[in-house]
């Protein structure tokens, strides 16, 4: 099994049809379909199911379709990485992270790079920690960015940031809480509440609440708070999130009020440790360090 093979695979999985598989990767449909059964026999899995109009994957296809999408976005990383020359420096640098105002940080580190090397260029893909922290053990991005450490962290290369973010409560001008300066946890006891999954999978959060989950009337969870925000807009409950993330000012209808006591989440640039950077990757740890030594 090679890559060649993988992609193969790939394209017909796309386009649930080897005909049309065929087209696109610009080839004759008998070798296709003759690399595909090769591809079967060496595994020993049926890996499609072959209908009247259109192909479908097996669950052992899918799982093939899941792997086969990390080799290949790993070896187009890998062949531009050895592309890159040190007189004209060029490259990806692949981020992954949850929804924080320290995104900012990264930003301004890219814009600052994008003068002197325009030919570097950004991935940031999104998630929680656990999305992330499997990304970098696969090679698939070079840095996380965490709010709040990973539970093992200790297995990564890490640099702690000189800022945090703090937690709170989104919700409409015309809450009743709204008239507040601070939340309480007693004041979301009765109240309709939207949390996000990985604060719902954190201990801290029902800490914070003195409340177990099923105490809680929690109407939604979420992974992006810019969705949530919009069940908020329609009056549908209170998102407990970061701030930072949504615009309150303006002609905003919603506002965003600090929890209290104060709950804080450091956070952290991740990367795996004995990692060996691509030079578009190393100019950016550089460049972040650099930065941070100023403040």
């Amino acid at each position: 099994m090679d890559i060649r093979v993988l992609q193969y695979f790939l394209a017909v999985a796309r386009e649930e049809s080897i005909t049309k598989a065929a087209e696109s990767l610009h080839m004759t449909q008998p070798p296709l379909s003759r690399q595909l059964k090769d591809l079967e026999d060496e595994l020993g899995k049926q890996l499609f199911i072959r209908g009247s109009k259109k192909i479908t994957l097996t669950d052992d296809g899918i799982l093939l379709r899941q792997r086969a999408e990390e080799l290949t976005q790993l070896m187009e990383k890998t062949k531009n990485e050895l592309m890159s020359s040190d007189y004209d420096i060029r490259g990806d640098v692949y981020i992954g992270g949850g929804e924080s105002d320290a995104v900012s940080f990264l930003a301004e580190i890219a814009c600052d790079l994008q003068r002197k090397y325009p030919h570097i260029h950004y991935h940031i893909y999104s998630g929680d920690s656990e999305r992330i922290s499997e990304k970098l053990d696969k090679g698939l991005v070079d840095f996380g960015l965490f709010v709040a450490a990973p539970t093992d962290i200790e297995k990564y290369n890490y640099i702690r940031l000189p800022k945090r973010d703090t937690w709170g409560v989104l919700m409409r001008n015309d809450s009743p809480l709204a008239d507040k300066d601070v939340i309480s946890a007693e004041n979301l006891w009765d109240k309709p509440l939207i949390v996000s999954h990985q604060a719902s999978k954190n201990n801290e959060l029902f800490q914070w609440l003195k409340k177990s989950e099923a105490e809680l009337n929690i109407v939604m969870k979420y992974d992006l708070i810019y969705n949530a925000s919009q069940f908020v807009k329609k009056g549908f409950g209170y998102v407990i999130g970061l701030d930072g993330l949504i615009n309150t000012t303006g002609d905003s209808n919603l506002c965003f009020r600090p929890l209290y006591p104060t709950w804080e989440s450091e956070l952290f640039i991740v990367w795996k440790k004995y990692q060996v950077f691509s030079r578009a990757a190393d100019i950016y740890l550089k460049r972040i360090r650099n930065e941070l030594s100023k403040i």
